[in-house]
Protein backbone atom coordinates (compact mmCIF):
# COMPACT_ATOMS: atom_id res chain seq x y z
CA UNK A 1 0.00 0.00 0.00
CA UNK A 2 1.35 3.44 -0.89
CA UNK A 3 0.56 6.66 0.87
CA UNK A 4 0.28 9.91 -1.04
CA UNK A 5 1.51 13.08 0.62
CA UNK A 6 -0.86 16.03 0.30
CA UNK A 7 -0.33 18.48 -2.52
CA UNK A 8 -0.92 22.04 -1.42
CA UNK A 9 -1.12 25.35 -3.22
CA UNK A 10 0.29 28.56 -1.76
CA UNK A 11 -1.82 31.59 -0.90
CA UNK A 12 -0.27 34.89 0.18
CA UNK A 13 -2.81 37.02 2.06
CA UNK A 14 -1.82 40.66 2.54
CA UNK A 15 -3.34 43.65 4.22
CA UNK A 16 -3.17 46.92 2.31
CA UNK A 17 -0.44 49.42 3.16
CA UNK A 18 -0.73 52.29 5.62
CA UNK A 19 -3.37 54.99 5.03
CA UNK A 20 -4.60 58.15 6.77
CA UNK A 21 -8.22 57.86 7.83
CA UNK A 22 -8.27 61.44 9.14
CA UNK A 23 -7.20 64.69 7.51
CA UNK A 24 -4.87 66.98 9.51
CA UNK A 25 -7.89 69.00 10.67
CA UNK A 26 -9.56 65.84 12.03
CA UNK A 27 -12.06 65.36 9.21
CA UNK A 28 -12.63 61.62 8.60
CA UNK A 29 -11.75 60.45 5.09
CA UNK A 30 -14.50 58.29 3.54
CA UNK A 31 -13.12 54.75 3.91
CA UNK A 32 -14.20 53.81 0.39
CA UNK A 33 -11.88 56.46 -1.09
CA UNK A 34 -8.82 56.54 1.17
CA UNK A 35 -5.51 55.92 -0.64
CA UNK A 36 -2.09 54.79 0.56
CA UNK A 37 0.07 57.39 2.28
CA UNK A 38 3.85 57.65 1.79
CA UNK A 39 4.53 54.94 4.36
CA UNK A 40 1.96 52.66 2.75
CA UNK A 41 3.53 53.04 -0.67
CA UNK A 42 6.94 52.19 0.79
CA UNK A 43 5.49 49.13 2.57
CA UNK A 44 3.82 47.82 -0.58
CA UNK A 45 7.01 48.33 -2.58
CA UNK A 46 9.03 46.50 0.10
CA UNK A 47 6.64 43.55 -0.02
CA UNK A 48 6.85 43.39 -3.80
CA UNK A 49 10.64 43.59 -3.71
CA UNK A 50 10.70 40.72 -1.22
CA UNK A 51 8.50 38.56 -3.44
CA UNK A 52 10.71 39.35 -6.42
CA UNK A 53 13.98 38.64 -4.62
CA UNK A 54 12.74 35.28 -3.36
CA UNK A 55 11.37 34.20 -6.72
CA UNK A 56 7.70 34.19 -5.75
CA UNK A 57 5.53 34.35 -8.86
CA UNK A 58 1.76 34.64 -8.75
CA UNK A 59 -0.70 32.95 -11.07
CA UNK A 60 -3.65 35.03 -9.87
CA UNK A 61 -4.09 38.24 -7.87
CA UNK A 62 -7.23 39.43 -6.11
CA UNK A 63 -8.07 42.70 -4.35
CA UNK A 64 -11.25 43.95 -2.71
CA UNK A 65 -11.71 46.82 -5.15
CA UNK A 66 -11.23 49.58 -2.59
CA UNK A 67 -8.44 51.93 -3.74
CA UNK A 68 -6.06 51.04 -0.91
CA UNK A 69 -6.07 47.33 -1.80
CA UNK A 70 -5.81 47.91 -5.56
CA UNK A 71 -2.92 50.35 -5.15
CA UNK A 72 -1.11 47.96 -2.81
CA UNK A 73 -1.54 45.06 -5.25
CA UNK A 74 -0.35 47.20 -8.18
CA UNK A 75 2.78 48.29 -6.31
CA UNK A 76 3.52 44.75 -5.13
CA UNK A 77 3.34 43.46 -8.69
CA UNK A 78 5.41 46.31 -10.10
CA UNK A 79 8.15 45.99 -7.47
CA UNK A 80 8.16 42.21 -7.90
CA UNK A 81 8.57 42.43 -11.67
CA UNK A 82 5.20 40.92 -12.59
CA UNK A 83 2.39 42.06 -14.86
CA UNK A 84 -0.93 40.44 -14.02
CA UNK A 85 -4.55 41.57 -14.08
CA UNK A 86 -6.01 42.21 -10.64
CA UNK A 87 -9.34 40.49 -10.12
CA UNK A 88 -11.80 42.42 -7.97
CA UNK A 89 -14.15 40.80 -5.46
CA UNK A 90 -16.19 43.43 -3.64
CA UNK A 91 -17.54 40.82 -1.22
CA UNK A 92 -14.07 40.92 0.38
CA UNK A 93 -14.21 44.62 1.25
CA UNK A 94 -13.50 45.73 4.80
CA UNK A 95 -16.06 45.52 7.59
CA UNK A 96 -18.30 48.54 7.07
CA UNK A 97 -18.30 51.23 9.76
CA UNK A 98 -21.17 53.44 10.85
CA UNK A 99 -20.91 57.19 11.33
CA UNK A 100 -18.46 58.34 13.99
CA UNK A 101 -20.64 61.37 14.65
CA UNK A 102 -23.50 59.06 15.73
CA UNK A 103 -21.47 57.33 18.45
CA UNK A 104 -21.86 58.76 21.98
CA UNK A 105 -18.51 59.74 23.43
CA UNK A 106 -18.81 57.26 26.30
CA UNK A 107 -19.16 54.42 23.79
CA UNK A 108 -16.32 55.42 21.46
CA UNK A 109 -13.72 53.08 22.96
CA UNK A 110 -15.97 50.04 22.69
CA UNK A 111 -17.03 51.05 19.17
CA UNK A 112 -13.38 51.06 18.04
CA UNK A 113 -12.16 48.01 19.96
CA UNK A 114 -15.20 45.88 20.81
CA UNK A 115 -15.08 43.84 17.62
CA UNK A 116 -11.47 42.85 18.25
CA UNK A 117 -11.69 40.67 21.34
CA UNK A 118 -10.27 37.17 21.91
CA UNK A 119 -13.24 35.37 20.36
CA UNK A 120 -15.68 38.01 19.20
CA UNK A 121 -19.45 37.70 19.49
CA UNK A 122 -20.75 37.86 15.93
CA UNK A 123 -23.31 40.46 16.96
CA UNK A 124 -20.53 42.97 17.75
CA UNK A 125 -20.68 45.94 15.41
CA UNK A 126 -17.72 47.89 14.08
CA UNK A 127 -18.07 51.60 14.83
CA UNK A 128 -21.82 51.13 14.98
CA UNK A 129 -21.94 49.73 11.44
CA UNK A 130 -21.73 46.21 10.06
CA UNK A 131 -21.61 43.34 12.53
CA UNK A 132 -18.87 40.71 12.58
CA UNK A 133 -21.45 38.10 11.61
CA UNK A 134 -22.64 40.12 8.63
CA UNK A 135 -19.06 40.49 7.45
CA UNK A 136 -18.43 36.74 7.78
CA UNK A 137 -21.62 36.04 5.84
CA UNK A 138 -20.16 37.75 2.77
CA UNK A 139 -16.40 37.08 3.02
CA UNK A 140 -16.39 33.34 3.75
CA UNK A 141 -18.28 32.26 0.58
CA UNK A 142 -16.08 34.58 -1.50
CA UNK A 143 -12.96 33.11 0.08
CA UNK A 144 -14.17 29.57 -0.52
CA UNK A 145 -14.77 30.38 -4.19
CA UNK A 146 -11.12 31.47 -4.49
CA UNK A 147 -9.97 28.29 -2.75
CA UNK A 148 -12.10 26.21 -5.14
CA UNK A 149 -10.72 27.97 -8.23
CA UNK A 150 -8.37 25.49 -9.98
CA UNK A 151 -6.67 28.15 -12.12
CA UNK A 152 -3.87 28.95 -9.68
CA UNK A 153 -1.04 27.26 -7.83
CA UNK A 154 0.29 30.42 -6.18
CA UNK A 155 -1.95 33.42 -5.58
CA UNK A 156 -2.01 36.82 -3.86
CA UNK A 157 -4.97 38.34 -2.02
CA UNK A 158 -4.71 41.97 -0.90
CA UNK A 159 -7.49 42.71 1.57
CA UNK A 160 -8.12 44.36 4.94
CA UNK A 161 -7.42 44.02 8.66
CA UNK A 162 -10.80 42.73 9.86
CA UNK A 163 -11.37 40.65 6.72
CA UNK A 164 -7.96 39.00 7.11
CA UNK A 165 -8.75 38.23 10.75
CA UNK A 166 -11.94 36.50 9.67
CA UNK A 167 -10.19 34.42 7.02
CA UNK A 168 -7.26 33.51 9.29
CA UNK A 169 -9.66 32.62 12.10
CA UNK A 170 -11.50 30.27 9.76
CA UNK A 171 -8.23 28.69 8.64
CA UNK A 172 -6.88 28.27 12.18
CA UNK A 173 -10.06 26.97 13.79
CA UNK A 174 -11.37 24.98 10.86
CA UNK A 175 -14.74 26.62 11.35
CA UNK A 176 -16.46 29.97 11.24
CA UNK A 177 -15.28 32.24 14.06
CA UNK A 178 -13.54 35.58 14.55
CA UNK A 179 -10.34 35.81 16.58
CA UNK A 180 -10.13 39.55 16.97
CA UNK A 181 -6.67 39.68 18.49
CA UNK A 182 -4.92 38.48 15.36
CA UNK A 183 -3.11 41.74 14.64
CA UNK A 184 -2.60 42.78 11.03
CA UNK A 185 0.08 45.41 10.41
CA UNK A 186 -0.05 47.57 7.28
CA UNK A 187 1.08 45.60 4.21
CA UNK A 188 1.65 42.50 6.31
CA UNK A 189 1.95 39.11 4.64
CA UNK A 190 0.18 35.96 5.83
CA UNK A 191 1.00 32.60 4.26
CA UNK A 192 -1.52 29.79 3.88
CA UNK A 193 -1.11 26.45 2.18
CA UNK A 194 -4.31 25.15 0.60
CA UNK A 195 -4.86 21.41 0.45
CA UNK A 196 -7.73 19.40 -0.93
CA UNK A 197 -9.49 19.37 2.43
CA UNK A 198 -7.41 21.54 4.74
CA UNK A 199 -5.70 24.87 5.24
CA UNK A 200 -2.25 25.11 6.81
CA UNK A 201 -1.38 28.50 8.32
CA UNK A 202 2.36 28.87 7.79
CA UNK A 203 2.91 32.51 8.84
CA UNK A 204 0.91 35.46 10.18
CA UNK A 205 1.54 39.22 10.19
CA UNK A 206 4.94 39.34 8.51
CA UNK A 207 5.55 43.08 8.13
CA UNK A 208 8.07 43.62 5.30
CA UNK A 209 9.51 46.85 6.74
CA UNK A 210 9.34 45.84 10.43
CA UNK A 211 9.90 42.10 10.69
CA UNK A 212 10.19 41.98 14.48
CA UNK A 213 7.58 44.70 15.24
CA UNK A 214 10.28 46.06 17.56
CA UNK A 215 8.68 49.48 18.04
CA UNK A 216 5.07 48.31 18.13
CA UNK A 217 3.02 47.90 21.30
CA UNK A 218 -0.37 49.24 20.18
CA UNK A 219 -2.75 47.61 17.74
CA UNK A 220 -3.86 49.36 14.58
CA UNK A 221 -7.29 50.05 16.09
CA UNK A 222 -5.79 51.40 19.31
CA UNK A 223 -3.73 53.83 17.25
CA UNK A 224 -6.82 54.94 15.34
CA UNK A 225 -8.73 55.39 18.60
CA UNK A 226 -5.92 57.49 20.08
CA UNK A 227 -5.80 59.62 16.94
CA UNK A 228 -9.55 60.13 16.95
CA UNK A 229 -9.68 61.02 20.65
CA UNK A 230 -6.83 63.49 20.25
CA UNK A 231 -8.49 65.14 17.27
CA UNK A 232 -11.84 65.20 19.08
CA UNK A 233 -10.25 66.80 22.14
CA UNK A 234 -8.55 69.42 19.95
CA UNK A 235 -11.90 70.21 18.33
CA UNK A 236 -13.58 70.67 21.71
CA UNK A 237 -10.83 73.08 22.82
CA UNK A 238 -11.09 75.11 19.62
Amino acid sequence: MTSRLPRRRRLYLMRHGSVDYFLPDGTPVPPDTVALNAAGRMQADAAGTLFGQTGVRFDRVWASGLPRTVETAERVLRAGGQQLPIAIDEALQEIRPGRLADIPRERVRDAFLGAFQVVTDESARFLGGESVGEMLDRILPAFQAILDDPSWDQALLVLHGAVNRGLLSYALAGRRCFLGRLEQAPACINILDVGEDDLVVRAINLAPTRWLHADERLTTMEKLLAQYLRLDADAQRA
